[in-house]
Formats: C-alpha cells, structure tokens, sequence
C-alpha cells in the first residue's frame, strides 16, 4: 500500500528537488510515520503492545528508503534527458546554455 499509493504522491516531480539535510530528515520521518502506522504495533507474549522498530521496518521494506527512492528517480531522469536530442530544451538547460542559439 505504501509504495503504490503513498510514496508516489509524496514524491511527485521529485527529480526536480533540491534535498537539503533538514528536508532528508523531514521525508525519512514522515515515512516511518506512514509505515509505523500502516503496519501496526506488535502485540507481546505478555499481552502488551510495543511499536515497529526501524529495522524490522526495514527488513520489511527491503531496506528501500524514500531517499534512496528519490535518487533512482533522479538517475533515471538524467537518463532519458541525456538521449534526448541535443536541441531538446531539457538537455539545453542541463548543459548550462538554455538560450544558446544553434546555427
């Protein structure tokens, strides 16, 4: 549920971001937050309930942060910018001369 429903709309356009530190920290929290809740405390053998700990949410993530999930995406997008033709208005802007005219 969380990666098809909550990870994509949380990360839309996510390529064009810039992560600073305070903002890593921000997603990494909101994330346990969504995945504690998603998948509920665990009840003891004594009868009480504890939370999720972050590696038992990691193991059932696959280790597969939103971080990590937000640099792939990044990668993948310099890729298809990068085979784009050279006069495509995205490889322009990445090469540093968006108002360079081609004669």
């Amino acid at each position: 549920m969380y990666k098809t429903l909550v990870r994509p709309v949380v990360t839309y356009a996510c390529e064009t971001w810039v992560l600073k530190e305070n903002t890593k920290i921000k997603l990494k929290v909101f994330e346990r937050k969504v995945l504690r809740r998603i998948y509920r405390p665990t009840k003891r053998k004594d009868g009480t309930w504890r939370i999720k700990t972050n590696e038992e949410l990691n193991r059932l993530t696959d280790n597969k942060n939103i971080i990590n999930y937000i640099k792939a995406q990044r990668l993948a997008w310099f890729g298809h910018v990068h085979r784009r033709p050279d006069t495509s208005m995205e490889k322009k802007y990445m090469s540093g001369h968006p108002h360079k005219q081609d004669r």
